[in-house]
């Protein structure tokens, strides 16, 4: 029975509308954004770009504010990464053992990460609030002294990582316990015939086991926590004394506030390109683990 050319390729020709969609929508803004980043332009309908070819990010390396913005982005995705992927394990763990009330224990677990980030950071807000806020409230009966938390330029940016990880820790969490679904059992019972206990099974066979798993997990949300920018915005906008502006903020201040479209879009390419790092980094990682395995 032949086949016409139509039949033979159905499954390019299905998925080459969407295929062309998204690359539309995700190409044209990175080109345009590229394209810009060699122009200075104040976003004006009375003067029209100028060219000023590699100015921009020779102005952005000279900018001990952009530098600062790095270090801070650094800094609150180092420190969210760490301990999301920590507690994620550590409760999935947990929640994958049997026990009375696991259902409603997963369930309100996992409402921080469906909530409104904007509306996440409004209500820590006012948890963190020096005077009447409840995070002072349960140090002082602790018998600590109260903190300024998102006032404090040192105190700010750990801050913002306990609200991140609070939020999105169920995700690192919901990835881990899938992966522990797809483990083979009979390690485990090798082990239990061996008397091993729960910490060595743990240690020498659910960790290995999960390695790519993690690093998938830690892959989808560096990339979230890097690009993080509703829930600082909606707390400090960068402050105080922009020492909570990361390369998202300060790019937003640049477009929108000082109207340099031509810098904010050379930061915004800047990122782009250590985003792409990190996450190649990320992918080539895994692809080694599961090579060794």
């Amino acid at each position: 029975m032949s086949y016409s050319w139509f039949d033979r390729h159905l499954k390019w020709i299905y998925t080459l509308p969407a295929v062309l969609f998204v690359l539309i929508m995700m190409g044209f803004p990175i080109l345009y954004t590229v394209r810009i980043s060699f122009y200075e332009w104040s976003m004006s309908a009375i003067s029209p770009p100028k060219w000023v070819g590699l100015s921009n990010y020779m102005a952005l390396f000279k900018d001990t504010r952009f530098w600062h913005a790095v270090g801070s982005t650094f800094y609150f995705t180092i420190g969210a990464l760490v301990l999301e992927v920590f507690l994620g394990i550590l409760i999935a763990v947990l929640l994958f053992r049997d026990f009375r009330g696991k259902n409603i224990v997963k369930t309100l677990f996992l409402l921080p990460m469906v909530a409104t980030p904007v509306a996440m950071g409004l209500v820590w807000m006012l948890i963190y609030e020096p005077t009447i806020g409840v995070a002072n409230m349960i140090l002082k009966s602790l018998g600590f002294k109260p903190l300024l938390w998102l006032a404090s330029t040192h105190q700010v940016i750990p801050s913002l990582i306990i609200v991140d990880v609070w939020e999105w820790t169920p995700m690192i969490a919901l990835i881990i316990m899938a992966g522990l679904a797809t483990l083979p059992s009979d390690p485990y019972e090798a082990a239990d015939v061996d008397g091993a206990s729960f910490w060595r099974k743990f240690m020498s066979i659910t960790l290995p086991l999960l390695r790519p798993t993690i690093i998938v997990a830690a892959m989808l949300r560096l990339i979230d926590v890097l690009k993080t920018f509703d829930i600082i915005y909606a707390t400090t906008q960068g402050g105080p004394n922009s020492a909570s502006e990361t390369l998202n903020l300060y790019g937003y201040v640049l477009g929108f506030q000082y109207f340099k479209l031509g810098m904010a879009s050379s930061l915004l390419v800047i990122f782009f390109l250590i985003v792409m790092g990190l996450t190649l980094f990320m992918i080539w990682m895994r692809k080694r683990l599961e090579d060794a395995s």
